[in-house]
């Protein structure tokens, strides 16, 4: 055939395919004896270059976690699990993490590792459903420039911290009688109503943000302050991705290991505070009536996907950096089993401190004594670190440090994965220019985030660019691998690559539980969505418009790519263009010439192996087979 490519038609429900580049690779499919020449004359494709790699696996494992162990283990999760029933939130949480967290993570790097290709590229195991991997990459794009907005806050309050008194802890003459000192014996709910504010919610708001109310006057002109700090994220992140995973692995140790070390720190202090027994039990006791109301297996469900960073492209994309049959199985046991731990352990310090407070106030409800919500990290902790007695500036250091290496850990995954889809792209290109292009941009957008308006925008582009649409690219993402590619397909992948046999568990998950535990979440923030609002006030109808227009316009990635897969398949039916557009490419598996080639063989082994003993075709017996197979 063209450019020596030999098309191999097996039976029994395998794809269609075809070798790459390797001459006479065909006849050596059908002939073993003649493999030893056809591996000579295998060559990569042309958009399929040799791939950097990790230093160490260990650098590949402090990645993922540094990734996945981020802002919202320390502050979303303890108070996600304070306002879904406490203790009882645990078991919807572990359930979730086991159907759909676990499974979805060792499908990542399952198909990062064995293809050696990114966010993109790794859908050619299904040319048609290539849109999937551009509207993640567009929600990542939306997500790291905000991302580093928060970044640039937690900078402010960092250096905010060196002051001799700390200075979100006293009230400004400006802000009149309505202000409660953080760092007096009054609390910030304890006190709050329509005429009292915290003096840590007031800092943020009138001195760090200058926030506008409405968005009715516009969004106003980028701090300067706040521009500076963004900077320095966007410098930090730039320099650690620099030389792609060559510096970034070496940075990750830092970025992975830090926070613990302060974490344990907070935490000895903490359950050494007055009260601390208290406010660890109020979170852990449950509320058993909670689980029998769908927003907390929602809350669930969202907490374990985002916390994990699943279904957004950037694990396939660390682990195409791996050398080709690394335990993989091993490594997603880790972070994923870590990350909870790591939740957990937020939880415990965070309401050992606001058992503290509680004991402070002379208040039994620890629920009075913080203010969940977006601005929980600069309004509530601040709070809770003015009272402290001893060393707040101490302790306010290390917790605004800990922020913001959680923050770049999980930014140089994000940024990363960007700029090795843009690398693919363009081969040609240094890897510095294409890395400085990102962070520049990722700059001048960041600019939005930190104008008084910026944290309406932020809540507008959190939902529209990243949430909503990732649920939906998820659900692709799943039904493409379990489905169009086949489960027992990528089983068969597994075994190649890990000599590993997956079990049930993960075979039914991949093909049934995890695609319908997302649809139905999916279907329900469909039917229970308002319109959306920040601070109690709904966005106008324009930022609205533009909200969905993001929406339709990321998700509209996945219609545009089917329909380019489509044309680009020969003459023939609708049908038959479509099918074809959902079979592998030629060149689909592992990126050694030899390995895939070796790899193919061991496919129509397989097959024929199967259509010996089998020989049913009900319905039935195929999609289990699909499954079990």
């Amino acid at each position: 055939m063209k450019d020596s490519k030999t098309e191999i038609l097996v039976s029994g429900g395998l794809p269609q395919l075809e070798t790459s580049r390797c001459a006479g690779s065909g006849e050596a499919l059908l002939k073993p004896s003649l493999l030893p020449m056809a591996l000579e004359s295998c060559e990569l494709s042309p958009d399929r270059k040799a791939r950097d790699s990790w230093g160490s696996s260990l650098e590949f494992l402090m990645s993922c976690i540094a990734l996945s162990v981020g802002l919202g283990n320390v502050w979303r999760f303890p108070f996600t699990a304070l306002e879904n029933g406490g203790g009882a939130f645990l078991i919807p949480y572990l359930v979730v993490l086991f159907v759909v967290g676990k499974p979805i993570y060792y499908m990542e790097m399952l198909l990062g590792q064995f293809s050696s290709r990114g966010i993109v590229q790794v859908f050619d195991f299904a040319p048609l459903m290539r849109g999937v991997g551009y509207a993640q990459l567009l929600a990542l794009g939306v997500l790291a420039t905000y991302y580093a907005s928060v970044m640039a806050l937690t900078l402010r309050y960092f250096f905010d911290s060196f002051a001799s008194e700390l200075p979100w802890s006293f009230c400004r003459e400006e802000w009149g009688d309505g202000c409660v000192s953080a760092s007096g014996a009054q609390t910030l709910q304890g006190t709050l109503s329509r005429n009292f504010s915290s003096s840590t919610q007031l800092y943020l708001q009138r001195i760090v943000l200058n926030e506008t109310d409405s968005l009715e006057q516009g969004i106003g002109y980028p701090s300067g302050s706040l521009a500076l700090m963004l900077g320095i994220s966007w410098l930090t992140v730039t320099l650690i991705i620099i030389r792609g995973v060559k510096s970034s692995g070496k940075a990750s140790y830092v970025l992975a290991l830090f926070p613990y070390v302060v974490m344990f720190i907070l935490l000895v202090r903490a359950l050494t505070l007055p009260g601390a027994y208290a406010g660890v039990m109020y979170f852990l006791t449950p509320q058993w009536e909670k689980l029998l109301e769908p927003q907390v297996w929602y809350n669930a469900v969202t907490q374990v996907f985002f916390s994990l960073a699943v279904c957004f492209g950037v694990i396939i994309m660390y682990s195409s950096y791996n050398r080709f049959g690394h335990n993989v199985y091993r490594d997603a046991h880790i972070v994923t089993t870590l990350d909870t731990f790591t939740s957990l352990l937020s939880g415990v310090i965070i309401f050992g401190i606001l058992g503290n407070l509680a004991h402070e106030s002379g208040t039994k409800d620890i629920a009075s004594v913080v203010k969940a919500g977006p601005g929980l990290a600069f309004i509530s902790y601040p709070d809770a670190i003015a009272k402290f007695k001893m060393f707040p500036q101490v302790f306010s250091l290390l917790f605004f440090a800990m922020l913001f290496m959680l923050g770049v850990g999980s930014n140089v995954g994000m940024v990363s994965c960007i700029m090795t889809v843009l690398k693919d792209q363009f081969v040609n290109v240094k890897l510095w220019i294409i890395v400085v292009s990102i962070s520049v941009i990722g700059f001048l957008v960041g600019l939005i985030y930190i104008t008084p308006g910026g944290q309406h925008i932020i809540t507008l582009m959190d939902f529209h660019g990243v949430t909503f649409v990732s649920l939906v690219s998820a659900i692709f993402e799943l039904i493409a691998v379990g489905w169009i590619y086949g489960t027992k397909r990528l089983c068969q992948d597994a075994e190649y690559m890990l000599n590993i046999k997956t079990s049930n568990y993960y075979r039914i998950c991949w093909s049934i539980v995890t695609p319908m535990v997302m649809l139905v979440i999916l279907v329900y923030s469909l039917l229970t969505m308002r319109p959306l609002s920040y601070n109690g006030q709904e966005f106008p109808l324009a930022y609205r418009v533009i909200g969905w227009c993001v929406s339709g316009c990321i998700i509209g990635q996945l219609f545009y790519w089917a329909f380019y897969a489509n044309c680009k398949q020969t003459k023939g039916s609708l049908k038959s263009r479509i099918n074809n557009s959902l079979k592998p490419h030629s060149d689909w598996g592992p990126l050694d010439p030899k390995k895939l080639m070796d790899y193919q063989m061991y496919l129509r082994n397989k097959e024929e192996e199967h259509s010996k003993n089998f020989n049913r075709r009900c319905v039935c017996y195929t999609a289990g087979d699909r499954i079990f197979g």
